[in-house]
């Protein structure tokens, strides 16, 4: 980072910034309990769901999740060269049931936006006065042919959630045969944590580095370029010989034909624009759109909810408030750390209502840590205000910083433990 001093702004900009204008609320007076139903339990629903306990401890607060652990996405690609277990990114929800959060395990099917009320598969229904959706992301199946939910779980993982698949793609690279070939398929713009697929390329290369020298990672990519492309292919040049003929790494990008129509999943086969590319492991991560109950809610035009920024309320549906990968929330990226941020702002919104007030000017923040190899970390942060005139969220010029080029080892190395403390950090502020 290079504007500011890195620990000064993740201390004063970390949240904070977006509650400001509710800090201070009187709790409601007493009456009726007001409810807020909150669907979906990673970084923006539970963020939500514990903020909202904090702000005001008379709102009723539910929030609905079909998983009975959360396991983290982000860091997730550490489990790939061994640096982390599953076990280690996974966590309870036993905190926010001590704020005193009621936690339902279930999914959630449909929103009644008349009735204001939230049905599950397991035939529940919950009445709000304020319902808080974050439901992350879904897959854009068709985007490539023969590509399907089948195919990931048993032959090409997408790993995209952290689970089961991220342990399949890790046992895969392991039995790779010595000098084999494993392939990235990057998604389209836009996608879940822009940065992921090529940390996720360095982590594999990272662990081949030491257990099968000669293999090859190939990242297919559809775009002309990718978030912290400079840093990341410093480190490429550094820690794997990136652009000589003994490159550990290749990244073909959308004018070189990285663009993948149609896959052969019985022979590992990827038909690109212009040939066929074939792999011993192969990693699809497919085109993306928001989670199954915002399409079932109506709460989306084409694959994004559109939502007012000041408040993130949705622009389709009153009381409804959509944070997170689902919502289109430009120019923040989709991304963990925006998550969380955009939450602190729907609660403060939402207890703004309650108490009769407007909302407050939003403040948010993102910052994004990539472990790129043994002692090579890099990252990106931003401060964002609103542009309501245009309902956009812009970043605020001289706020936040990037990795700076060609820095020192003792740099990159603190960038490493940076990352894992803010993994920490985003946890605890979370789920304890």
């Amino acid at each position: 980072m290079t504007d500011i001093n890195r620990r000064t702004f993740l201390r004063t900009t970390g949240g904070v910034a977006a509650l400001g204008a509710t800090i201070g609320f009187p709790t409601l007076a007493l009456g009726a309990v007001r409810r807020v139903v909150v669907i979906g339990g990673g970084a923006g629903g539970a963020t939500a769901a514990k903020y909202l306990r904090k702000l005001d401890s008379n709102i009723s607060v539910t929030l609905i999740e079909a998983k009975p652990n959360y396991t983290s996405c982000f860091m997730s690609n550490e489990v790939l060269s061994g640096e982390r277990t599953l076990d280690s990114i996974t966590f309870g929800y036993d905190g926010l049931r001590r704020h005193g959060v009621e936690v339902v395990i279930d999914r959630a099917v449909g929103i009644d936006p008349v009735k204001k009320r939230v049905q599950t598969a397991g035939g529940n229904g919950f009445d709000y006065d304020a319902c808080v959706v974050s439901p992350g992301i879904g897959f854009k199946w068709e985007a490539i042919e023969g590509y399907n939910e089948q195919v990931s779980k048993e032959t090409i993982p997408h790993a995209w959630y952290a689970g089961p698949q991220t342990e399949l793609l890790r046992r895969q690279i392991q039995a790779m045969p010595e000098g084999g070939r494993v392939i990235v398929v990057a998604p389209p713009n836009p996608f879940k944590c822009p940065p992921g697929p090529y940390e996720r390329a360095s982590q594999i290369a990272m662990y081949c580095k030491h257990h099968n020298p000669k293999a090859k990672v190939i990242i297919l990519d559809p775009k002309f370029a990718f978030s912290k492309k400079g840093l990341y292919t410093e480190g490429w040049t550094k820690l794997y010989g990136y652009g000589t003929d003994n490159s550990m790494i290749e990244w073909i990008g959308g004018h070189e034909g990285g663009t993948v129509e149609g896959v052969d999943p019985a022979t590992l086969t990827l038909q690109t624009e212009f040939e066929e590319v074939q792999g011993d492991v192969i990693n699809i991560i497919p085109a993306q759109k928001a989670g199954a109950i915002a399409f079932a809610a109506d709460l989306v035009d084409g694959d994004w909810c559109p939502v007012d920024k000041q408040t993130f309320e949705s622009k389709r549906h009153k009381d409804i408030y959509v944070l997170g990968d689902a919502s289109s929330a430009a120019k923040m990226p989709k991304s963990a750390y925006a998550a969380n941020s955009q939450a602190k702002v729907a609660v403060a919104a939402i207890v703004a209502r309650f108490q009769g007030m407007e909302p407050g000017d939003p403040t948010f923040v993102n910052t994004c840590y990539s472990v790129v190899g043994e002692d090579f970390g890099i990252s990106v942060a931003a401060v964002y205000g609103l542009d309501a005139k245009n309902n956009m969220i812009m970043p605020i010029k001289g706020a936040g910083g990037l990795s700076p080029a060609n820095a020192s080892p003792e740099i990159r190395q603190r960038e490493v433990s940076y990352a894992h403390s803010w993994f920490k950090n985003v946890i605890n502020d979370m789920l304890e």
